[in-house]
């Protein structure tokens, strides 16, 4: 089958799921009081993904919503492959590997939350194959799933130069950025905020609406003695 057509029934299979799971806007007030059924702890089904996600402001508003053509259909997919990991066991269990730190902009612009890389998936342009998923603290002691991100390395390793800059989307990679951590090449990132409605847009790095948790961030390295 063409891609195209691939796309196309994902995007119709994905719609059509939150056509089903999609509560009304008390009862998806009522299931974000209720505590633990909620997202990010032990439902995957109906109340996780019919309330802070799909059902609301995610798939309504920003995504598959207001999409049309190919870079609604890759949403529609990365919805789909990705919903099952908000249950956070789930992200572990597949591979992703969880950073017991909370990443915050320190000029103040938003959070990233928790990192979870699968590095299995660096270099994937796949919209099924995220390599990172990112977490916040939900308040009741577990994670709650907010956005994801590709991670490209750069041809050259050559932060100078963009000629293979990827896009997925309709949108551009940002970079190329220098390794966040030992061992990560020169890159291009897109992150996208598919699970929690980034107030900036929904592929800008930091995201307003997301938070870190005191004492949940890494801590600063002392200055050296003079």
């Amino acid at each position: 089958m063409a891609r195209s057509s691939t796309l196309t029934l994902a995007a119709a299979a994905t719609l059509a799921l939150v056509a089903t799971a999609a509560p009304t806007t008390a009862s998806a007030s009522t299931a974000s009081a209720s505590g633990p059924s909620a997202v990010g702890t032990s439902a995957v089904g109906t109340s996780a993904v019919g309330t802070s996600a799909v059902g609301t402001s995610a798939v309504g508003t920003s995504a598959v919503g207001t999409d049309t053509g190919w870079a609604g259909a890759e949403r529609a997919i990365v919805y789909r492959a990705t919903a099952p990991y908000q249950r956070h066991a789930n992200a572990v269990k597949a591979g992703y590997v969880p950073d017991k730190y909370c990443i915050a902009d320190r000029a103040g612009t938003g959070a990233l939350g928790y990192p979870h890389f699968r590095h299995a998936y660096d270099n994937s342009v796949d919209p099924a194959k995220p390599a990172a998923l990112f977490y916040e603290d939900d308040g009741l002691g577990g994670k709650r799933l907010v956005g994801v991100q590709w991670v490209v390395y750069d041809r050259d390793q050559d932060v100078a130069t963009d000629e293979d800059r990827p896009s997925m989307f309709g949108e551009k990679f940002t970079g190329p950025h220098r390794g966040h951590f030992r061992g990560q090449p020169v890159h291009y990132a897109m992150h996208m905020w598919l699970w929690k409605e980034n107030p900036k847009g929904a592929f800008q790095t930091y995201n307003p609406a997301v938070t870190c948790l005191p004492g949940t961030t890494r801590p600063l390295k002392p200055a050296p003695h003079p």
